[in-house]
């Protein structure tokens, strides 16, 4: 079994979203490519039930959702769009384990990453059966929030059990910068949502959290991201989009590794440069980060991992698979060598 921390620095990871259809396909190049934390895809291009929401409703306990126009809402009842979510996330399980007893790992204790919208993006961006948010109601957002906890411990253990594996938690909270600064838009110009305060948003975020047997990874890839409250959650790692935060949130960070926070740093677009690139244009900003905080290159090997910006289910397939090699390169940088990394 693995005796390695199953998040630490110098390792790469996927956000979850991946380009096309084939569950096997993208299950096996992510095991491929992604050796240290590989993850269990998302392949929103099949449709409802598939993106980032619609595979949260799938590990939901006692809830379940439907479509609208706008995107989600609970249901009364489970429905052709829930039992979709639900058959979709058993054929990406499927694949995943394919691949995994594939390139060895079956029981070996190695890591893997799962992920989920947060409970507070749900909130967001899934509707009440009136239309309104989840948000709004406090009611309806600690019963999803309690539902999302329980299901997620559930697909923690199922993955464990099937893989022989670690595993990583991801909570993604796309959502979480609006619903602290209120733009979140009601449903007409009269039904605002009211910005929701930092100790509340907390509190919903650590019921989750703490719930689970594993590490958990708070994710956004906001701009800017909620960096503080994603501190001050009780979060083992935060991730984001390095070139998503300015100057104003460098403290920030500085503060969430000296809180003992991992970083999972999104070096690596999600889009082909225009230009010839190598590791290196994208091992620089993490390292000038580094220095610039004060802290020695060794918080590279210790703390920090590499991903993508932001999923990649946007992306050219051959862009893709390219972004996780470069994130593997720069990441192996960061844990053997950061001392003697230099930029001109």
């Amino acid at each position: 079994m693995a005796t390695e921390p199953v998040l630490r620095g110098g390792i790469a990871t996927g956000v979850g979203s991946w380009p096309g259809t084939d569950p096997r396909e993208a299950a096996a190049t992510v095991v491929g490519e992604l050796g240290e934390l590989p993850h269990l895809v998302e392949l929103p291009a099949r449709g409802a039930g598939a993106d980032l929401i619609g595979r949260s409703s799938a590990v939901l306990v006692d809830l379940r959702f439907d479509t609208t126009p706008r995107g989600y809402r609970l249901a009364p009842r489970p429905g052709a769009v829930s039992r979709r979510a639900h058959d979709l996330l058993r054929t990406d399980l499927d694949a995943l384990e394919e691949a995994w007893e594939n390139a060895g790992l079956s029981g070996r204790g190695r890591p893997v990453k799962v992920q989920s919208a947060g409970p507070l993006t749900l909130a967001a961006q899934v509707e009440l059966p009136g239309g309104h948010r989840v948000l709004t109601d406090p009611g309806a957002v600690r019963d999803l929030s309690e539902s999302l906890a329980e299901g997620l411990a559930q697909h923690v253990t199922e993955v464990r059990k099937r893989l022989g594996a670690q595993v990583v938690v991801q909570l993604d909270e796309p959502s979480l910068t609006a619903v602290l600064n209120g733009s979140l838009r009601g449903v007409s110009v009269l039904n605002t949502v009211r910005a929701l305060p930092e100790p509340e948003a907390l509190a919903v975020l650590d019921t989750v959290i703490t719930a689970q047997s594993a590490p958990v990874l708070l994710h956004s890839c906001a701009e800017p991201p909620a960096l503080g409250a994603m501190r001050r959650s009780a979060a083992a790692a935060i991730g984001f989009d390095l070139g998503a935060i300015g100057t104003g949130q460098l403290d920030e960070v500085g503060e969430a590794l000296e809180a003992g926070k991992q970083l999972v740093l999104g070096v690596i677009p999600t889009e082909a440069p225009a230009t010839a690139v190598t590791w290196r244009t994208f091992a620089e900003p993490g390292v000038r980060l580094i220095d610039r905080l004060g802290f020695g290159r060794r918080t590279l090997a210790q703390r920090v991992a590499v991903s993508p910006a932001c999923g990649l289910a946007g992306a050219p397939l051959e862009w893709s698979r390219r972004a996780l090699r470069l994130a593997v390169d720069v990441a192996r940088a960061y844990a053997e060598e950061p001392e003697e990394l230099s930029f001109s």
